[in-house]
């Protein structure tokens, strides 16, 4: 997709009451806006989201990378782990920067994708079942939507499962998951890839399917 110019920008998401800082990076024109949801103990600073994001990018969607925990969280996260497995919260949040993102004038018009890794995948179904009207498409990477199984059923969202082939529990984990889907939705392996899709070519391969399934059916957008 040809375009003329790519912003990127900090903002400051204000979401189920805190501000969240974010990396807004927006294509002119956009297919679509993709928000990220992190899995465990990561950030907006994650390598391999923001490769993903790269991806999005030069296909044409706009990227929103952001914290899903406050800093003062995340030094509790990093002393118990306690709350990279609190899926009520993670999806507050979540939904509260959809909700942010309806209002900015230049994103309002935008569909809305949702790109969920590890128990971020979690937070992006129950998100996409709370807010049916803005998003148009789900992905999840080596996530846990098992997580979110009291949402699964009410998901309307066209939904995909990305997984590496050697990782087998969460493969089955995503098999039943899927199972539970109403709406349309496949389940792609990535052979030769374990959770992290660390091994060479494995992440393109996952970023690409991503980017296709994303162009795919955030169609309603501006282009």
């Amino acid at each position: 997709m040809s375009r003329s110019t790519v912003s990127e920008r900090e903002v400051i998401v204000q979401s189920a009451g805190v501000e969240l800082a974010g990396s807004l990076t927006l294509p002119d024109p956009s297919a679509g806006l993709v928000l990220f949801a992190h899995g465990s103990g990561s950030s907006r600073f994650s390598r391999r989201n923001r490769y993903v994001a790269r991806v999005l990018v030069e296909g044409g969607l706009a990227t929103l990378l952001f914290d899903l925990l406050t800093t003062a969280e995340e030094r509790i996260d990093d002393l118990d782990r306690s709350l990279r497995f609190d899926i009520p919260l993670l999806s507050r949040r979540l939904i509260g920067a959809i909700d942010w993102a309806g209002r900015q004038p230049e994103l309002g018009g935008l569909p809305i994708g949702l790109f969920g890794a590890s128990t971020g995948a979690a937070a992006a179904i129950t998100a996409a079942a709370a807010r049916p009207e803005p998003v148009a498409a789900v992905v999840s990477r080596g996530g846990r939507p098992d997580l979110a199984a009291e949402a699964l059923p009410r998901v309307g969202s066209p939904t995909l499962f990305i997984v590496g082939g050697w990782d087998d529990e969460v493969l089955q984990l995503n098999r039943q998951a899927a199972a539970r889907l109403t709406a349309p939705h496949a389940l792609q392996v990535v052979p030769g890839a374990s959770h992290l899709f660390e091994e060479p070519g494995t992440l393109e391969q996952a970023a690409h399917l991503a980017r296709t399934w994303f162009l795919r059916h955030l169609s309603g957008g501006r282009t």
